[in-house]
């Protein structure tokens, strides 16, 4: 990924080493994005990071980070709540990092007045939820309440009034979420209201209003507590964190972003004696100062803190490895990739596979540089997204230092190049 670096640092303390994973990339605009990855693409189950990168490889090049479930924005449309009392971490339109505490009042009305309304959570009584396909194919398994089918629902969008059509009731709970609709769930008290206030063919009106509003962001994470704030770690948020949460040493993540707004990712790893012992949280936000943050936000700790690049992992989570986490925060890159080239250095009769990806239609360039400058053109022309393997050279070709480079201008006018160096014996 070009101008995104990913260091390794190692650093003996009094309490043993520490392990850190750190990546440093630019603005997240243009051909950088940052974006919110849900395991399989629902609120429902889990899934490993570098499993989330390999499903979404074909939409960029991407470095993830693991995160928390709550608050889940993606692409502008509001998946779960933010969980009380705890920092979210947001990326908005501008690549601007914000990391605030976000609440969401929900809303349903009918007929009669606006009620209260949570969204894509687990079931509670006297309340109502709503169900969109985020949360998966089929609602909570449960009994009793009333189960009003809105048909077809637009996008949970925050912040602005979705009108809906009741189009039938449903007799229970585990029942199929419509691919363009929603399920309205109404328990104890609240199901009487639903039913007398929107029967079959009329309309309701959902709010789902966040404060503040985030009107300009568009991918955003639970996680928290916020460590850097205006330059200064932060030792005390009085986030809705426990003590043994926060003061014991163990695996974390992070995301932050510095004053000329590259964003800085990190991940380290703990509780593995001899290896790495890990951070507490107030050391993780030292650390995140020093790697010049001037906002930053905690993403989550334990065993399931991850980092991975391409769907390969880089961290190392705990000593069984990988575990499945909930959501992903991810630095897409969506310009022309180059894999590594194993190995890098051949023999001249060798055959060497040079490969490279599209993630947007594009015209291509692809060449060879050997030693003194000298190009050979491999192939030119456009392209549609993919991968692709150009063929190496026949003949005879000079040894020394080579670099296989491919420039790709994309249906949207933004030019990349990638590059990777080989030497030819």
């Amino acid at each position: 990924m070009p101008g995104v670096v990913y260091s390794r640092q190692l650093e003996f303390t009094a309490h043993g080493p520490v392990a850190m994973h750190i990546v440093a990339a630019p603005r997240p605009t243009g051909l950088y994005a940052l974006k919110t990855i849900l395991s399989n693409d629902a609120v429902t189950g889990t899934e490993r990071v570098t499993s989330m990168e390999r499903r979404y490889s074909g939409s960029g090049t991407a470095v993830a980070v693991s995160a928390a479930l709550s608050g889940v924005i993606r692409g502008g449309i509001l998946d779960t709540a933010p969980a009380d009392e705890r920092s979210s971490a947001g990326i908005d339109t501008d690549g601007a990092l914000h990391v605030d505490r976000v609440a969401l009042e929900g809303t349903w009305q009918g007929s009669g007045q606006r009620r209260i309304l949570d969204l894509n959570s687990a079931p509670r009584g006297n309340r109502a939820t709503l169900y969109t396909r985020a949360w998966g194919a089929r609602t909570p398994a449960e009994n009793g309440g009333a189960y009003a089918v809105l048909q077809p629902f637009p996008a949970s969008k925050p912040n602005t009034p979705l009108t809906a059509t009741v189009t039938g009731y449903l007799p229970g709970g585990n029942q199929p979420i419509p691919p363009d609709g929603a399920v309205l769930v109404a328990r104890g008290t609240q199901a009487g209201f639903l039913t007398s206030e929107a029967p079959p063919g009329s309309k309701v009106t959902i709010v789902l209003t966040l404060t503040p509003p985030w009107s300009n962001v568009t991918d955003a994470v639970g996680g928290g507590p916020v460590i850097v704030r205006g330059g200064k770690p932060v030792y005390r948020a009085f986030e809705n964190f426990s003590t043994e949460q926060l003061a014991f040493r163990s695996s974390r993540g992070a995301i932050g972003q510095t004053a000329d707004g590259r964003i800085v990712i990190v991940a380290a790893d703990g509780r593995q004696p001899g290896y790495s012992s890990g951070l507490t949280n107030f050391e993780l936000a030292l650390a995140m100062m020093r790697l010049g943050c001037v906002s930053a936000s905690a993403l989550g700790s334990g065993a399931t803190a991850t980092l991975a690049f391409d769907g390969k992992l880089l961290n190392r989570p705990s000593r069984r490895g990988e575990a499945p986490v909930a959501s992903a925060l991810a630095l897409f890159y969506s310009g022309v990739f180059v894999p590594a080239l194993a190995p890098q250095t051949i023999a001249r009769s060798a055959s060497l596979p040079l490969t490279y990806k599209l993630t947007r239609p594009s015209t291509v360039a692809a060449q060879l540089v050997g030693p003194g400058g000298a190009a050979i053109s491999l192939e030119s022309g456009a392209r549609a997204p993919g991968t692709y393997r150009v063929a190496w050279p026949a003949g005879d070709q000079t040894p020394g230092a080579w670099t296989f480079r491919v420039s790709a201008d994309d249906d949207q006018g933004r030019r990349s190049t990638a590059e990777r160096d080989f030497t030819l014996k």
